[in-house]
């Protein structure tokens, strides 16, 4: 499939229909709305195929990502959809949770909609790094977070509850799949719901 970006056209491949729905999330309703001036720094947790990592990559030139896929299957199309792109990213393949270890994984034919936790049926153990050590490595490289995406079956809220203090004053914007039942960090963040995505903005920036 052809994408016009603001990068020029890039050239996804598709391995299902349910690869079409990610695209239509992503490109066309904008899920993950990324400015061109203001995404530089970008960690996206639940990277699947890439084609979030495509998005945030190709909203200007000099956007990093930092990206978290366990899934071996989904790991390989990562790397065929962002072909030319790999001084931009890079990729840890572990799950992310709220601590770490090793854990059972959900896994199913498309990639989209396994997990930890998530029964499928079909399972591998995987590595699973601690969400804090994760900001922790990029933040050691970087004044700031521009966009914390996390796309995670079933940890979203624990996850985002366990982020320490001092890394969320140093992200702008936070996007959940999820629709929370509570205020997340509301100290920090205004919060908002698009669709089936919270969106938390650091109050800062919602102001500016």
């Amino acid at each position: 499939m052809q994408l016009r970006t603001p990068a020029g056209l890039v050239t996804p491949t598709c391995f299902s229909h349910h690869d079409l729905l990610t695209i239509n999330e992503i490109f066309c309703r904008g899920d993950y709305g990324a400015p061109r001036d203001q995404t530089g720094i970008v960690v996206d947790i639940g990277s699947n195929i890439g084609i979030s990592a495509l998005y945030f990559l190709t909203r200007n030139a000099q956007a990093k990502v930092y990206c978290c896929e366990p899934d071996p299957k989904n790991i390989a199309r990562f790397k065929e959809d962002l072909r030319g792109l790999e001084e931009r990213y890079e990729l840890n393949c572990q799950a992310v949770a709220d601590e770490g270890g090793r854990i059972q994984f959900g896994v199913e034919p498309t990639g989209r909609y396994g997990g930890i936790g998530v029964k499928t049926g079909s399972y591998i153990t995987v590595d699973w790094a601690s969400i804090n050590d994760v900001l922790d490595k990029v933040l050691r490289e970087h004044r700031t977070i521009d966009i914390l995406k996390m796309d995670i079956e079933g940890h979203k809220i624990p996850v985002t509850r366990a982020i320490r203090r001092e890394y969320l004053t140093r992200i702008r914007r936070i996007y959940l799949e999820t629709i929370p039942d509570t205020q997340l960090h509301p100290e920090f963040f205004t919060q908002r719901q698009y669709g089936e995505i919270c969106q938390l903005t650091c109050r800062e920036a919602s102001t500016a």
